[in-house]
């Protein structure tokens, strides 16, 4: 059943967080693909009036799927300021909507989630995007935004069960 969660564990939302592009995916508590797809704000739209789409396409994905837990990549670097900033706003609006909607967030460096899902820190795009499909077993390609929100749930299934005890410890 889309939207609940596995009787094994929470779903799992992969954010890829964009200010013109977000990716997003989804994977159960066994680590089976639900869903992926990329959240498309209008390109010539006032930064403002594009994060509120974000905000409105990422409360949608979050309403239907009912994840538990969500897997968002910490922010490392940009190709200028400019960027920086609309990243970071669309992080942040991102960041609200999970929140909003009751979701614990774990957040991922892009060297953590390239290990994960193919075994080594600085493994190109293209490599990240073929381990996606095969430890998924897809029988066709995700979006490239989709492709790396799914290797960001994938990244959090693989590590939280040890998160989850270092909580509950704590």
């Amino acid at each position: 059943m889309a939207g609940a969660a596995s009787k094994s564990g929470p779903m799992v939302l992969g954010v890829d967080p964009g200010s013109r592009l977000c990716g997003y995916g989804v994977i159960d508590a066994a680590g089976r693909y639900v869903a992926s797809g990329t959240i498309k704000m209008t390109a010539d739209s006032p930064l403002h009036m594009r994060l509120g789409e974000l905000y409105t396409g990422l409360a949608s994905v979050i309403d239907e799927f009912s994840p538990s837990e969500a897997s968002v990549e910490k922010v490392f670097f940009a190709k200028s300021v400019r960027a920086a900033l609309s990243l970071g706003h669309a992080r942040g609006v991102a960041l609200l909507a999970l929140e909003q909607r009751g979701v614990s967030v774990f957040e991922y460096s892009p060297l953590e989630i390239k290990k994960a899902v193919t075994g080594y820190g600085k493994a190109a795009k293209s490599q990240v995007q073929a381990m996606v499909r095969q430890i998924l077993g897809l029988d066709f390609e995700p979006s490239p935004d989709g492709a790396d929100a799914l290797a960001m749930a994938i990244c959090h299934r693989g590590r939280a069960d040890f998160i989850r005890s270092v909580r509950e410890a704590s």
